[in-house]
């Protein structure tokens, strides 16, 4: 785990989001180079990618809010720090400036802070709010640009699985993500006082979080590996998709599957409503709707092909 790649100026750059920007670029150069190659305007495409960092950041974090089972801490946090309590050891406390309660064996917010929620950069993003939320903006911006909306989101959809990767390569370097305990011949420890360690630790199964976790599923390059598989499978599909549109719903569909069932083995909070994660819920929520829009645009396609050879 290397959750500061280096410093600049002092100052830690962190895996995570650094990746995660790496994946943003890939993604729009894939993107901005198919736009080129159909003849498109490829600066649009460059546009949106740029546009969409900050929507998919924005829906991202509001989805970790709202969702991921934190929203009364942030509420509190701005109204009664007092209700805030955090699982940690008094030293690690000590270390965040925190007020340590002895009488519940939790550490407390010295002071509140309104704008934690906001705070993307301590981490807290979910990848279904980002994906929502770029989207949305991304087929406004294409229609006030007047990019043909379809043929832009399968040229999206081909880099999507390229930025996820990497993506996911920063979280495991991160240390968030992570999957259950294991004896698989994959699983991976990570060091003391990461997210695993202490996770583990609240749980009971770690005796403390300076400890080394358990042996985990390493969840984040299974999804790596699978965002790989998936990328491979729209570059066979480009050639052959019967509709504009088809490689997107292809991409969603995909990812939709691969995450409903790596959520199973992770073990990291993700919120949880009769007995599937709030990504699983999303998942087969977006399963359902792509598999109406796929059958419409089908229809589309065979009543334009139908009038052309009239």
């Amino acid at each position: 785990m290397f959750p500061r790649l280096f410093e600049v100026l002092g100052e830690p750059v962190p895996a995570y989001f650094t990746l995660l920007m790496v994946g943003f670029a890939i993604a729009t150069f894939v993107a901005q180079r198919a736009a080129r190659r159909a003849g498109l305007d490829h600066d649009t495409i460059i546009d949106l990618g740029l546009f969409s960092v900050i929507a998919g950041v924005v829906g991202g974090r509001l989805l970790h809010v709202f969702a991921d089972g934190y929203f009364w801490d942030y509420v509190h946090l701005c109204t009664d720090p007092s209700q805030v309590a955090w699982r940690i050891t008094q030293g690690q406390c000590a270390r965040a400036d925190g007020l340590w309660d002895a009488a519940a064996n939790v550490c407390r917010p010295r002071e509140g802070d309104c704008f934690a929620w906001a705070k993307f950069w301590q981490g807290g993003l979910a990848y279904y709010g980002g994906l929502i939320a770029a989207t949305g903006f991304g087929v406004w911006f294409l229609r006030r640009e007047r990019f043909p909306v379809l043929k832009g989101t399968d040229m999206v959809a081909l880099g999507l699985p390229l930025g996820l990767f990497f993506g996911r390569l920063g979280c495991f370097l991160g240390g968030c993500c992570f999957g259950s305990p294991t004896d698989h011949p994959l699983a991976v420890r990570f060091p003391p006082w990461s997210a695993a360690s202490e996770a583990q630790w609240r749980a009971g199964d770690l005796a403390g979080p300076h400890l080394e976790s358990l042996a985990v599923h390493p969840a984040q390059l299974y999804e790596a590996a699978g965002c790989l598989a998936i990328a491979v499978a729209l570059v066979w599909l480009r050639p052959r998709k019967r509709f504009d549109g088809q490689i997107m719903i292809a991409f969603v569909a995909l990812y939709a599957v691969l995450r409903f069932f790596l959520e199973f083995i992770r073990a990291d909070d993700r919120g949880n409503v009769a007995g599937l994660s709030t990504s699983q819920w999303i998942g087969l929520v977006l399963l359902v709707g792509v598999a109406v829009v796929a059958k419409a645009l089908q229809k589309t396609a065979d009543r334009t092909k139908a009038a052309f050879l009239a």
